[in-house]
């Protein structure tokens, strides 16, 4: 990567849809079979039963890191974004890939709730978990890519990012219809910063796609899914899921504030380390601009947004702080792959089509 040279990167296609993935085991690969066919049918009630079973046959340590599953969930979930390239947007609401898809889901929550830290059980107010809960030690990764990366490591890590960044806030925005008051008012005024606040250049995920156009890397949606390791898809996926389920609003909005109480730091380490390898002003614009708006962010997310919601409905506060503990727990995961390949020497990336064993 010539850091200082501002290149585009080169889509195969116009269809800005994700291409279909390679298969990496039994669930991701009874899903691309069923979307081969000419229209939407349905996924056999065999193929449902068979990755029923095939979940329960995870350890929750491993399922919420598993390459074959979380492929598979990100699949299911890219419907309902950009689509999948050679799938009929009929499988959107498709009912037996919903109930497929639910397998998925089911398994990814249950992991999710053995493996992450459990709420305190007696809670302070809301503002003071969440920020108990955001302060404890972090920054190893962008520490590593501030004073240490290589060119190639920093390319890495913009494509393990461009799984959420090209869709940033979207997720989070499914929850805008299921909230009221404040709370509501609150999420919209972060949500129309993220979007650019009316001007399309500075929509956050524009920024990104121009840091990765700087970098010479391609920015088209699901460009690199198939060198990502399951513990990447698994940070979005847990977004999806948080967001595309009422239920699980008091998660997505714990899960929303944790990250932009947090972001400041890390993102202002990002830009340096890109300036340290010579990075043009496109490639750490959307970082820069990560530092002011984030500071904003998670004080209204945190207030306004969680404080707003659980004042209006208590029983929404353990929820609240289990997916600000969510967050921390996969993006932890996700880190450590990344710096333990980079110290071994190796890439962070996968080769399609494989898996990594178990946990």
């Amino acid at each position: 990567m010539v850091m200082t040279e501002q290149r585009k990167g080169v889509r195969a296609q116009a269809d800005d849809r994700m291409p279909m993935p390679t298969p990496r085991g039994p669930m991701s690969a009874e899903l691309i079979a069923a979307w081969t066919r000419r229209s939407p049918t349905a996924v056999s009630p065999g193929q449902i039963a068979h990755a029923r079973a095939w979940a329960r046959s995870l350890s929750p340590e491993s399922v919420v890191g598993d390459d074959d599953l979380q492929l598979a969930l990100y699949a299911c979930y890219e419907l309902h974004y950009t689509g999948v390239r050679g799938v009929d947007d009929r499988w959107e609401w498709e009912s037996s890939l919903l109930a497929f898809r639910a397998v998925l889901e089911d398994a990814f929550e249950a992991g999710l709730r053995r493996v992450v830290r459990s709420p305190d059980p007696k809670p302070a107010q809301i503002e003071r978990a969440l920020a108990v809960i955001t302060g404890r030690p972090g920054g190893e990764l962008s520490t590593f890519l501030e004073h240490d990366a290589e060119p190639q490591q920093v390319e890495e890590f913009l494509m393990h990012r461009s799984a959420y960044n090209l869709k940033e806030a979207d997720p989070h925005t499914w929850v805008i219809p299921r909230l009221r008051g404040g709370a509501k008012a609150a999420l919209v005024e972060i949500q129309a910063d993220e979007y650019g606040g009316g001007n399309p250049a500075w929509v956050h995920a524009t920024l990104f796609a121009s840091a990765m156009r700087a970098a010479g890397l391609d920015d088209a949606p699901g460009a690199y899914v198939d060198a990502l390791p399951g513990t990447t898809l698994a940070t979005v996926n847990l977004m999806s899921l948080f967001g595309l389920h009422r239920r699980l609003r008091g998660a997505a909005m714990g899960h929303l504030a944790a990250f932009e109480m947090t972001s400041c730091g890390p993102n202002r380490r990002y830009g340096n380390g890109l300036r340290r390898l010579g990075a043009s002003a496109d490639a750490t614009a959307y970082f820069d601009e990560h530092v002011e708006a984030d500071a904003v962010h998670g004080a209204v997310a945190a207030r306004d947004v969680a404080g707003n919601l659980v004042r209006d409905d208590p029983t929404l506060d353990r929820e609240v702080r289990f997916g600000a503990e969510a967050l921390f727990a996969l993006e932890d995961r996700a880190g450590r792959w990344l710096l333990d390949a980079w110290r071994r020497g190796e890439s962070s990336l996968i080769a399609p089509g494989t898996t990594r064993a178990r946990s």
